[in-house]
């Protein structure tokens, strides 16, 4: 049985935090895993600014409510349900995800936990397992699932090399340099029209 395991931001989603860098008119915060390969380090980072400039979870919220699905998401999405699963794995936090989730129709999502004080100040985060794309792909190809992946960063190359096929969409010239090996793509359409020819 195939399954498909989208990446979220960039993807489905603006950035968070590239959306958030401008609201609050901090650029540093605009860094995210198309820069920074290192997960760790770059969470770390951004909570050091966070903390830096006294914004915490409520700040984040409020630009989160203000983010629209990028234009033609929902449509692919629903037409890609209606073909296969689909399961959503992303390095973003449960914190942040609900009110994504509602405009994109409620998909699966799987992804991580902010710590968060009682002030509303982010101390930490927590991954769902290590490699969390990567090991959450290979635990389903585990019970049966042929996974088909895509993602535009450097923390999706891993599960889009371990499944039966995998794209890049709308990601850096660097990472698509590096990785000719993948088909990339910038339209929904062109998407769609190759994941279903994964699909036959």
């Amino acid at each position: 049985m195939n399954l498909v395991c989208l990446d979220l931001e960039g993807v489905l989603v603006p950035e968070i935090w590239i959306a958030f860098s401008q609201e609050s008119g901090i650029s540093e915060l605009s860094r995210t895993t198309r820069d920074e390969p290192d997960y760790d380090k770059l969470m770390k980072y951004r909570i050091g600014i966070l903390k830096e400039h006294g914004l915490g979870l409520r700040q984040i919220r409020e630009t989160i409510a203000k983010i629209d699905p990028l234009p033609g998401a929902r449509d692919f999405l629903d037409e890609l349900r209606s073909l296969t699963q689909v399961i959503i794995l992303s390095d973003t936090f449960e914190q942040f995800a609900a009110p994504l989730m509602k405009k994109l129709g409620w998909p699966t999502l799987m992804c991580n936990t902010l710590e968060v004080a009682e002030n509303g100040e982010i101390t930490g985060y927590k991954m769902r397992c290590e490699q969390s794309k990567l090991t959450t792909v290979k635990a389903l190809q585990s019970v049966g699932y042929d996974t088909i992946a895509c993602g535009d960063s450097f923390n999706d190359l891993a599960m889009i090399g371990a499944g039966r096929t995998g794209f890049l969409f709308r990601t850096t010239d660097s990472i698509r340099a590096d990785h000719p090996e993948l088909e990339a793509f910038t339209e929904y359409d062109d998407l769609l029209g190759a994941i279903k020819k994964a699909l036959k």
